[in-house]
């Protein structure tokens, strides 16, 4: 199940990517939102998640480790607004500092649209303290997308 990749940024503080996947918007809502899916392939490439937990539901939060390639632990975590299936996903994201705080907080909005048995699924994060850590999220999250659409005819 191939995906189209193209990215858009309306601003510095704001991230955009549209990928359209070969498999309807039900099956991408579960890799997003069941926790069998989510963790094996919601990182980006070379990195694992040696933990993960949540409780995916409007209110409902989670935590997560990723583990880099080079052995360091990379702490984030955040709170569910708004999950409504087959075609919504809302949630906050924070980073984890040295001492474990989350630091600066986002948005991310994930939209699934159904095309003839595909999916449209948009991606929008906002709002970022640098257009460095915009840039930063985007390769992040494109690596992470390459590694749904490997794993999508898993489902299928």
């Amino acid at each position: 199940m191939a995906a189209d990749a193209a990215t858009a940024r309306q601003s510095d503080a704001e991230l955009y990517i549209t990928r359209v996947f070969d498999a309807p918007p039900a099956l991408v809502f579960d890799a997003w939102t069941k926790p069998e899916h989510l963790s094996r392939w919601c990182c980006p490439t070379g990195f694992t998640l040696p933990y993960s937990e949540g409780d995916i539901r409007p209110g409902g939060w989670f935590k997560t480790c990723m583990r880099s390639p080079q052995g360091e632990d990379h702490w984030l975590s955040g709170t569910y607004r708004e999950v409504t299936p087959p075609e919504r996903l809302v949630f906050t994201h924070a980073w984890h500092d040295g001492a474990g705080q989350p630091g600066d907080e986002t948005v991310v909005t994930v939209t699934l649209k159904g095309e003839g048995g595909r999916t449209r699924l948009t991606l929008h994060q906002a709002f970022f303290a640098s257009k460095g850590s915009r840039d930063g999220h985007e390769a992040g999250w494109q690596e992470t997308l390459d590694n749904l659409a490997a794993y999508l005819p898993k489902l299928a």
